[in-house]
C-alpha cells in the first residue's frame, strides 16, 4: 500500500468527485492521505475530511504565500489545533520566492515561528520551498543550533527539485524529501537528482490538485497518480516497483508516525 504525503483534497476542485477520487486511490493502492493546510480556514477542512473518511490525516500551517496578511491570532489559531488527534504534522510552512519577494522577512518569520511550534509540539514540519533552498537550509541550521532538543527537528522537504548535495543537507537537519509529479516530467533533470537520493531518505506525494505526473501532466492532480511516481522512481533507479513502494510507505509511517494499518 502507498501513502500520498501531500494532496490537497479538501479544495474545490474535488468537490463533485471527491468520494470518486478517494476510491481511484484506494484501487491504485493509495490507503493514507495527508493533507497539507495553507490556511486557518483548510485546517478545520481537512480535519473535517478525516473525521469523514479513513485513511486521511491532516497538518496545521500556514502556507508562506499566506504571511503577507496573517496575524498574530491566525498563528495562535495554528497552535490550537496541534493536539487534535487528526493532525499529524505542522504545515505546509516554508518559503515561496517566486511570486513575491516584498514580504521576505514576514515570511522568514513565520517559518521560524513554525519551525519552533513543530519542536515544541513534536510533530514534523512539512516544508514549502520554491526558489529559496538555500534560506530554507539555512534557518533550519540556525534553529537547530537555537533548540535544546535538536531531535525533535524533522518532517519533510516537499516538492523536492534540487541536486542531490540538498537532499544530504536536509536529511542531516532531520528531513526526508518529497518527490512528486515533477519528476517524470521528460524536460526535468529531477530524474537525475533523484538517482543519487538514497530511497531511505525518500518519500512520495501528489501536490493534488496541482503538478499531475506523466501521463496525466495538464490534467487536475489526484492521490492515485502517485502510482506513477513511485513507478518512475523504480525505473530511475532499477529497483523493483515492490522495493519503492515498501520503503517510502515505511518512511512516511516514520515520519507521521502511524501505526501499520492506520
Amino acid at each position: 500500500m502507498l501513502v500520498d504525503t501531500h494532496a490537497h483534497l479538501y479544495l474545490d476542485s474535488f468537490d463533485d468527485d471527491r468520494q470518486a477520487a478517494l476510491q481511484r486511490a484506494h484501487d491504485a493502492g493509495v490507503d493514507t492521505i495527508v493533507m497539507p493546510a495553507i490556511d486557518t480556514a483548510s485546517i478545520q477542512q481537512a480535519v473535517d475530511l478525516c473525521a469523514q473518511h479513513d485513511g486521511l490525516y491532516a497538518m496545521t500551517g500556514l502556507h508562506p504565500s499566506e504571511t503577507e496578511g496573517a496575524t498574530g491570532a491566525d498563528f495562535e489559531t495554528v497552535k490550537d489545533w496541534c493536539d487534535h488527534p487528526s493532525i499529524v504534522a505542522v504545515g505546509e510552512s516554508g518559503l515561496d520566492y517566486y511570486w513575491d519577494r516584498s514580504f521576505d522577512d514576514r515570511q522568514q518569520d513565520f517559518f521560524r515561528r513554525h519551525i519552533r511550534l513543530a519542536i515544541a509540539a513534536d510533530l514534523p514540519l512539512v516544508i514549502h520551498n520554491r526558489e529559496a533552498t538555500a534560506d530554507i537550509l539555512d534557518i533550519l541550521a540556525e534553529e537547530r543550533e537555537r533548540t535544546d532538543h535538536p531531535e525533535k527537528m524533522r518532517g519533510i522537504l516537499h516538492c523536492y527539485v534540487d541536486p542531490p548535495a540538498v537532499a544530504e543537507r536536509a536529511w542531516d537537519l532531520g528531513f526526508y524529501v518529497g518527490v512528486g509529479g515533477i519528476m517524470t516530467f521528460s524536460n526535468s533533470e529531477v530524474d537525475e537528482y533523484v538517482a543519487e537520493v538514497p530511497l531511505e531518505h525518500i518519500v512520495v506525494e501528489t501536490d493534488s490538485p496541482y503538478l499531475a505526473p506523466e501521463p496525466n501532466r495538464g490534467d487536475r492532480n489526484e492521490p492515485a497518480y502517485v502510482r506513477h511516481v513511485v513507478e518512475r522512481l523504480a525505473a530511475v533507479k532499477d529497483v523493483p516497483l515492490q522495493t519503492v513502494a515498501e520503503t517510502t510507505t515505511r518512511n512516511a509511517r516514520d515520519i507521521y508516525d502511524l501505526e501499520e494499518g492506520e
